[in-house]
């Protein structure tokens, strides 16, 4: 378990920041206790100060997992967000979508949000911006990309796109843990 280089925490901000703006400083400066961001074998994990010094005396050998695993970074440098960072995305998204009920299964399944399952998105949304997506009981189901802008949403026919799907909750089940732990 090591702290970010100063490279490595430039690129998880600059992810981070897609899906949060600039609260991504309230991830750090907390009111209830200060956090940090650790790297263990390639995945990066949000953990408070006060657990972090306790797994210091473990064996680096013998540490597995510590705090909430963010996501990890890929052989190339670039920062892979994971669902387990749903809470904390959710938590301090900009941009929000929510879905009909029709649309959720398809989603959790792995699909892309055409404008046919679309129930609300926030006002003034960027293409290409980080969304959370929720059902209409303000549950996070997963996140992904917009896919186009509010404006151009209003406009598409039925099947466009609209949200480019990145992770989901049905995951777990789906058995792709084996990429996030």
């Amino acid at each position: 378990m090591r702290p970010l280089t100063e490279e490595e925490t430039k690129t998880l901000f600059q992810k981070l920041a897609e899906y949060m703006g600039r609260s991504v400083e309230r991830l750090i400066n907390r009111s209830d206790e200060r956090h940090c961001f650790r790297l263990i074998k390639d995945r990066v994990y949000y953990i408070s100060e006060s657990v972090m010094k306790s797994a210091t005396s473990i064996n680096k050998d013998n540490l597995l997992h510590c705090g909430t695993c963010l996501g990890k970074f890929t052989k190339s440098g670039k920062f892979r967000l994971h669902i387990t960072a749903l809470d904390y995305l959710a938590q301090y998204s900009k941009y929000k979508v929510w879905l009909k009920p029709s649309a959720e299964m398809s989603f959790l399944y792995g699909n892309n949000v055409m404008k046919s399952g679309l129930a609300r998105i926030t006002e003034s949304t960027p293409q290409y911006a980080g969304v959370v997506v929720y059902n209409l009981a303000d549950i996070p189901l997963g996140f992904g990309v917009a896919g186009q802008t509010t404006e151009a949403c209003k406009e598409l026919d039925p099947t466009a796109n609209v949200v480019l799907h990145q992770a989901d909750v049905g995951e777990f089940l789906r058995g792709l843990e084996e990429d996030m732990f």
